[in-house]
C-alpha cells in the first residue's frame, strides 16, 4: 500500500497547476501568442474564455458588435476600407454569428484547426448569396460590362471559373457555325456579336434574301436564328408598326 504522504505530495502539486492554471492561464494553457490587435488581452485570457467552457462568440460581440464589423472599430473609429466589402461588410448578413467556426486569435495555433471552416457563401443569408453585387465588382472586361443579366447565370458560388455560360441558349454553335468566337465577336468584345464576320454572310445579300421575305427587321439575327438548322416560315416577319405581316 502506498505512503499516505505521497498521496497527499501528488495531490498538492495538482492543486497548485490547477491553481496557477486559474491565475496564469497564458503562461499555463496558453495556445499561442495573439494576434497584434488583441496583443493588450495576453495576460486576460477571460476576457475571451470562460473557465471550463472556452472561448464563445457572446464574448466577441462584448467588443466587436456585429452592426460595426468591417465599418468601425472597437472605439468607434471608421475603418479606412475601400471596395465593395468595405460598402457591405458580409458578417451582418451570416445565417449564424459563430465568430469561432472561422477565426482564431491565437498565432501558430493547431487547436481547433481540424473543425475550423473557411468561408463559405452557403454561412450568408439566401437574400445576400443571391446580392453579388453588394460584395463583387464585375470584371472590367467588355463582356462584364455590357451584362444586365445575374452573376448566377453563368457563376456559381463554389468558383468563380470556370463559369457555366452555355451558348447554345443564345445560339447553337453546330456544323458551320463552330467558328472561333472573333469570327461573330470582333475584337474577342463578347458583349456584342456580329454575323457578318462570316463570308457566307454579307450585309447586301442579307439584305436582299430577307426583303425578299418580306422581313424588314433583321439586325439583331439571333431573334430569329438560334441554330443553323433554320426557323419556321414567316418567324420574324413584321410590319412597319412591329406587327406580323401576312403574305
Amino acid at each position: 500500500m502506498k505512503r499516505p504522504w505521497i498521496m497527499l505530495i501528488v495531490a498538492a502539486n495538482l492543486a497548485v497547476i490547477v491553481a496557477l492554471a486559474f491565475i496564469y492561464p497564458h503562461l499555463m494553457v496558453s495556445a499561442g501568442p495573439l494576434v497584434p490587435a488583441h496583443a493588450q488581452l495576453a495576460t486576460d485570457c477571460f476576457a475571451c474564455h470562460a473557465p471550463l467552457r472556452g472561448a464563445s462568440a457572446d464574448r466577441c460581440v462584448t467588443c466587436h458588435a456585429v452592426a460595426d464589423i468591417g465599418l468601425r472599430s472597437t472605439t468607434g473609429v471608421t475603418l479606412a476600407r475601400t471596395g465593395p466589402a468595405a460598402r457591405t461588410p458580409f458578417h451582418q448578413q451570416l445565417v449564424a454569428q459563430n465568430c469561432l467556426a472561422c477565426h482564431t486569435d491565437h498565432q501558430g495555433s493547431r487547436i481547433g484547426q481540424g473543425t475550423r471552416m473557411t468561408f463559405s457563401h452557403a454561412l450568408l443569408q439566401p437574400a445576400t448569396q443571391a446580392s453579388c453585387a453588394t460584395c463583387h465588382t464585375a470584371p472590367a472586361n467588355n463582356f462584364h460590362r455590357g451584362l444586365t443579366t445575374g452573376c448566377a447565370q453563368c457563376h456559381t458560388t463554389t468558383a468563380w471559373s470556370p463559369a457555366t455560360f452555355d451558348h447554345a441558349r443564345l445560339f447553337v454553335l453546330d456544323r458551320d457555325h463552330n467558328a472561333p468566337c472573333a469570327t461573330c465577336h470582333v475584337g474577342n468584345d463578347t458583349s456584342r456579336y456580329t454575323c457578318y464576320g462570316c463570308h457566307e454572310h454579307q450585309p447586301d445579300r442579307i439584305a436582299s434574301k430577307h426583303l425578299r421575305e418580306g422581313i424588314r427587321d433583321f439586325q439583331n439575327c439571333v431573334a430569329c436564328h438560334r441554330s443553323a438548322h433554320g426557323e419556321r416560315e414567316d418567324r420574324g416577319r413584321r410590319d412597319g408598326r412591329g406587327g406580323r405581316e401576312r403574305d
